[in-house]
């Protein structure tokens, strides 16, 4: 899978504000009211990532989660990263 021009990457983060480039990944931290809620999510992500075989890096603290793309056997942001963002965006 070819990685994503840099202006498509531009063009998601505009269209998605709470998104960052952060080197060779997309990030994002999503903020929620306990812990309960932060494993809810990370529960739907996981569920959502093993769906498209397709795994984000996951930091967890208490109320927050970071979630980190990039498809690491193409070296950075490919469209299954932006797809997956977009996609646990839905799932906050």
């Amino acid at each position: 899978m070819a990685l994503v021009s840099e202006s498509e990457i531009e063009a998601f983060v505009e269209a998605h504000p709470a998104w960052a480039r952060e080197g060779d990944a997309i990030a994002r931290t999503y903020e929620f009211a306990d812990f309960n809620e932060s494993m809810g999510f990370v529960t739907r992500v996981a569920l959502a990532a093993e769906k498209s075989d397709h795994h984000p890096d996951i930091g967890v603290r208490w109320n927050k989660v970071t979630l980190t793309l990039s498809t690491h056997s193409e070296g950075g942001v490919t469209p299954k990263d932006l797809d997956l963002a977009d996609r646990c965006d839905g799932l906050a």
